[in-house]
């Protein structure tokens, strides 16, 4: 199942542009058969890789499916490292537990290691599916249902001195994308995004609108300069007190604390509405301690990016460290035999080296830990607790859990 050529034959093959309606049609029907708006499957395959998408045919028809976005991944210390952006993984019904996931998965790892990417990254439809593959969460989310009417927002100084108006979100594309760029190597787990990809931010159809308005966007602006914006819908509603609308938050990024307290502040007081959605927020992300009362906000936490490291050394070697760390770790990597051994990290804030070792070790853990540990929102400290990782040297627990850490915590600001 590894010959290379289209699907009209058997087995697993790189995907051919020609295969790519039968390839989608699969990917469509195993997440509910809704079909899609016509702009949203046309995007989606201006932004399909095809040498870096797979296929398993048989007889003719697509039964499995998976893709590996190009990505830059940012990681503790601001570098931009690749990252094999794993998508549209799906299996037939049909065709479930006859190992035609095992068989992709095992491929595209193989393929990320040949193309140097020390990094897998995916968002998990059914989380317990990628743990065997060595995938495990690394960034989690906050999604909240403010009630704003009962809940206040002290907002910080400065903030009346940024001028926010209405724009068509299209018209204000490329400023708002210079805001994101330079946003993203200030935090581990953002994406750089390749050209064709800011286009997902702004498909608007009727689906995605689920009733509300077409999508909206405010910028901020400081003496002629964009730093920030936000990218909304309204939902219109009505109860018998009157005008109950909700404000269904898309995207928000903002340069400093005061523009993001004026885009939030403006959220929070758009006419005949009392309620503000906001999904998959940042966990340390700054309205949450402005806000009169986070009970009425009903933040709740979900996982985000689940991380898997394809080369420990080079992955290790990649981020800096919050603080001096010189660790022996002993891991245990099945799926990619190649990571399995003894590694000594020694790194601090200006940079690390990681290389295979005789030494004895001083922590033995498997690579979902250190996946899950590695863009430092997930504590060693508490893997350990939970029994996934051991200490063989006392205090170097304490030490790497400490080196690992980030400020801020890490964030995946969209899916893929």
């Amino acid at each position: 199942m590894t010959t290379e050529k289209t699907g009209s034959t058997n087995g697993l093959h790189v995907l051919d542009p020609d295969d790519w309606d039968k390839w989608y049609a699969t990917l469509i029907r195993a997440f509910g058969g809704v079909p899609e708006a016509d702009a949203e499957r046309d995007l989606w395959n201006s932004l399909t890789e095809f040498d870096r998408s797979l296929g398993v045919w048989d007889g003719g028809a697509c039964v499995g499916t998976a893709g590996a976005f190009s990505f830059r991944l940012t990681v503790p210390g601001g570098a931009s490292v690749p990252a094999a952006g794993v998508t549209m993984v799906s299996v037939a019904a049909t065709h479930r537990r006859r190992g035609v996931l095992t068989s992709m998965m095992r491929r595209q790892l193989d393929d990320v290691r040949s193309w140097g990417e020390p990094l897998a990254v995916l968002t998990a439809s059914e989380p317990a599916i990628y743990g065997r593959f060595g995938y495990a969460a690394a960034t989690f989310q906050v999604n909240a249902e403010i009630d704003t009417r009962r809940t206040g927002l002290t907002v910080p100084a400065g903030t009346d001195d940024v001028r926010l108006r209405y724009v068509d979100p299209a018209d204000v594309l490329d400023a708002c994308e210079a805001v994101y760029a330079r946003s993203v190597p200030c935090r581990p787990g953002m994406l750089a995004r390749l050209p064709g990809w800011e286009r997902v931010a702004l498909l608007d159809t009727e689906q995605q609108r689920g009733g509300a308005s077409p999508l909206q966007c405010v910028v901020a602006e400081r003496a002629g300069e964009t730093v920030g914006y936000a990218r909304f819908r309204v939902k219109p509603g009505w109860s018998s007190a009157g005008a109950d609308g909700t404000v269904l938050l898309s995207t928000l990024a903002a340069l400093d604390p005061a523009a993001d307290g004026a885009l939030w502040r403006f959220l929070f007081g758009i006419d005949l509405t009392s309620t503000l959605v906001a999904r998959g927020r940042p966990v340390d992300e700054a309205w949450q301690y402005l806000v009169s009362d986070i009970r009425r906000c009903r933040p709740e936490l979900r996982d985000s990016l689940y991380v898997r490291l394809v080369d420990v050394g080079a992955a290790l070697r990649a981020r800096t460290y919050r603080a001096p760390v010189d660790v022996v770790f002993e891991v245990e990597d099945a799926f990619c035999p190649w990571n399995a051994g003894r590694w000594r990290l020694s790194g601090d804030a200006k940079g690390a080296s990681c290389e295979r070792t005789e030494d004895p070790a001083d922590l033995a853990l498997s690579v979902r830990e250190l996946g899950a540990a590695y863009l430092g929102g997930v504590s060693l400290a508490a893997l350990a607790a939970a029994g996934r990782v051991r200490e063989l040297r006392r205090g170097a627990l304490a030490e790497a859990s400490l080196a690992f850490g980030s400020d801020p915590a890490p964030w995946l600001p969209h899916g893929f």
